[in-house]
């Protein structure tokens, strides 16, 4: 064997030893998809919530809002460590449906934002959320992505049904 093909043999193992290193400490796509949609939903959940916190006329809207805050910001901290440790870029806003949807909902005053807040964030919001954790504990491929998501779940699924709750009180009162 020549010199050069020594050396460039050594130089493809050492090329393959350091990608290999790289994509054991990141995630697989379907994972990081995860990862992305799970922090841009959380970014709406939060804004959202904050714009309710303020905005709400409703008593049991602000406390649903102010829930919303403390569980979706004790998550997103958890998610943003997470991708800090998988060496995943998460997004550092809403995408253009998000902040469209947000902009919509704070045009809103009174009893109309609160039942909007509960249809759209309490709601479908929270059922895409419980879609997509239920589907990562399931299906993720990195130990750690299936535990967030296998953690998160619950709660999830807990705001889903106050969420039914305070959207149905509000549509009682009509």
């Amino acid at each position: 064997m020549h010199v050069f093909s020594l050396h460039k043999l050594c130089f493809s193992l050492a090329v393959c030893a350091v990608s290999g290193a790289a994509l054991a400490a990141g995630v697989g796509k379907a994972d990081m998809t995860f990862m992305t949609s799970a922090a841009a939903a959380g970014k709406l959940e939060l804004e959202a919530s904050a714009l309710a916190d303020k905005s709400a006329q409703s008593a049991q809207v602000k406390s649903f809002a102010q829930k919303m805050l403390a569980d979706h910001g004790k998550a997103d901290t958890e998610l943003q460590a997470l991708a800090k440790a998988k060496d995943v870029q998460l997004p550092a806003s809403m995408n253009k449906k998000q902040q469209d949807q947000l902009a919509k909902l704070g045009k809103l005053k009174g009893e109309e934002f609160d039942k909007k807040y509960a249809q759209e964030i309490g709601v479908i919001a929270h059922e895409e959320a419980v879609a997509l954790f239920t589907n990562a504990s399931k299906n993720a491929a990195d130990g750690d992505v299936k535990a967030f998501a296998s953690k998160t779940l619950p709660v999830l699924q807990g705001h889903l049904q106050m969420a039914k709750q305070l959207h149905a009180g509000l549509h009682k009162a009509e």
